[in-house]
């Protein structure tokens, strides 16, 4: 995992040379890379987008950014990523004693999750052989967190991965992504 990116996340510049922070990064890094259980599932749907609707694997979904995103593509991915329960535990025991050290364990789950994102993009592309649109998830510019219910609908996260939404459509782990990724054919 970058330490830049850890840091970032941190929001401390990537040049910082406080060697209490630096230490504090590095622990963290190597603690949620061991505590880390990463699992991804993603379906690939037709789609199709017009007047702020996209309408994936027949569920519709209404976004104006989300339609323009998708617009041009005439498939999608749908996916789910986390990094399991053991993140959160490992967050949590930290707040309750060490601030600073939840805060960077903070850093480097939101960086993993990337992290892991990326690489199952990189799958998809190199499997597939196409490109992808950037990554759009529920909740991000006028794409409603309500609509997570719907992408759920579409996978069977909760029993593949163990991502369960929350009544108030969080998600539990809380390190976990899910997104549309529209197909450039």
């Amino acid at each position: 995992m970058k330490k830049e990116e850890v840091l970032r996340y941190l929001r401390t510049s990537s040049k910082t040379g406080d060697e209490k922070i630096l230490a504090l990064v590095e622990r963290a890094c190597a603690d949620i890379e061991r505590t880390a259980a990463p699992k991804t599932l993603y379906r690939i749907y037709e789609c199709r987008a017009e007047n702020g609707v996209s309408s994936i694997g027949g569920v519709e979904f209404k976004s104006l950014r989300l339609a323009e995103n998708l617009s041009t593509c005439k498939r999608a991915v749908v996916f789910g990523a986390t990094l399991g329960y053991a993140v959160d535990r490992l967050i949590n025991a930290a707040a309750a004693t060490d601030v600073a050290l939840a805060m960077a364990y903070q850093a480097a789950a939101a960086a993993k999750i990337e992290e892991v994102c990326d690489a199952l993009e990189e799958e998809i592309k190199t499997q597939y052989g196409v490109n992808l649109r950037r990554r759009y998830s529920p909740g991000y510019f006028d794409l409603g967190i309500e609509e997570q219910k719907k992408l759920f609908s579409l996978l069977e996260l909760t029993k593949r991965t163990g991502i369960t939404l929350t009544e108030t459509l969080e998600m539990v782990p809380t390190k976990s992504v899910t997104a549309f990724i529209g197909i450039e054919d």
